[in-house]
C-alpha cells in the first residue's frame, strides 16, 4: 500500500499540479478525429445524426416544432465550441470578437474549418434597410443534409437547423445575442440542398455596433 501523509495524498504529488507541456499544446488542442479513413468517422456521424433527428421528431406538431428542436440540440455545442476554439489560438489571439464582422468571419472560417473541414461559401450583409440587424452565412452544400433522406410530405424541413443552434450558441456565448435559422434556396442541379443561415442580431448588438463605429 501507498505510504499516505495525513492529507491523503502520496509524498509524491504533494508538489503536483497541473503540468502544461513544453510545446503548449493540451488535450484540447487534439484533433477529435483520430480514425485512419475519414470516411468511417463521417459513416459514425450519420448514424449518430439521424438517431438525433428521429429522437427530435417525436411528438412535434410540425416542421417549424421540429426545426427548433433541432436548434436547441445545437445551442450548447456552440457556446462551448466557442471556448474551445479560442483556446487553441496563440495567448495573445485569445480575444473574443469585438464586432459583429469579427464574429462572423470567425464563425464563417474557424467553426466551419472545426466542424466540416471547410470554410462556409460566402458571407453577406442585408441590403435591405429596415433590416440592418441581418446578416447571412451561405452554405452551398450543408453536410448534415448529406445524410438525411426527407420525405416529400416534409420537403419544407432543413436539418441544418442543428447547424444553426451551433451558430446562434457560438453568437450568445461571444455575447452577441441572435436569432440563427436555416433556409434552403437551392440552385437548381449544382447546388439543389443549398443552405442560407440567417443571424438575425438582437437590437442592442446592433446599437453597441453603431456606437462603436462612432467612437
Amino acid at each position: 500500500m501507498a505510504n499516505l501523509q495525513p492529507g491523503g495524498a502520496p509524498p509524491a504529488a504533494k508538489d503536483a499540479g497541473l503540468r502544461v507541456p513544453s510545446n503548449g499544446k493540451t488535450i484540447y488542442h487534439r484533433s477529435l478525429n483520430r480514425t485512419k479513413a475519414a470516411e468511417l468517422s463521417q459513416a459514425s456521424f450519420a448514424y449518430l445524426f439521424g438517431e438525433m433527428v428521429t429522437y427530435a421528431q417525436r411528438r412535434v406538431k410540425g416542421i417549424q416544432e421540429l426545426e427548433q428542436r433541432l436548434n436547441l440540440q445545437g445551442h450548447p455545442i456552440g457556446v462551448k465550441l466557442l471556448d474551445l476554439l479560442l483556446y487553441r489560438e496563440p495567448p495573445r489571439a485569445q480575444l473574443r470578437p469585438l464586432t459583429i464582422i469579427s464574429l462572423l468571419h470567425l464563425i464563417k472560417q474557424n467553426v466551419w474549418q472545426h466542424l466540416f473541414g471547410r470554410q462556409a461559401d460566402r458571407l453577406e450583409k442585408s441590403n435591405n434597410p429596415d433590416t440592418p440587424d441581418e446578416y447571412m452565412i451561405i452554405d452551398n452544400e450543408p453536410l448534415v443534409n448529406q445524410y438525411v433522406s426527407v420525405p416529400r410530405e416534409m420537403s419544407q424541413l432543413n436539418c441544418a437547423a442543428f447547424v444553426a443552434g451551433v451558430v446562434e450558441g457560438v453568437c450568445d456565448g461571444a455575447d452577441f445575442p441572435a436569432r440563427v435559422t436555416a433556409h434552403t434556396v437551392g440552385e437548381g442541379d449544382m447546388w439543389p440542398g443549398k443552405t442560407v443561415f440567417l443571424v438575425k442580431f438582437r437590437g442592442e448588438v446592433v446599437e453597441r455596433e453603431g456606437f462603436l463605429g462612432k467612437s
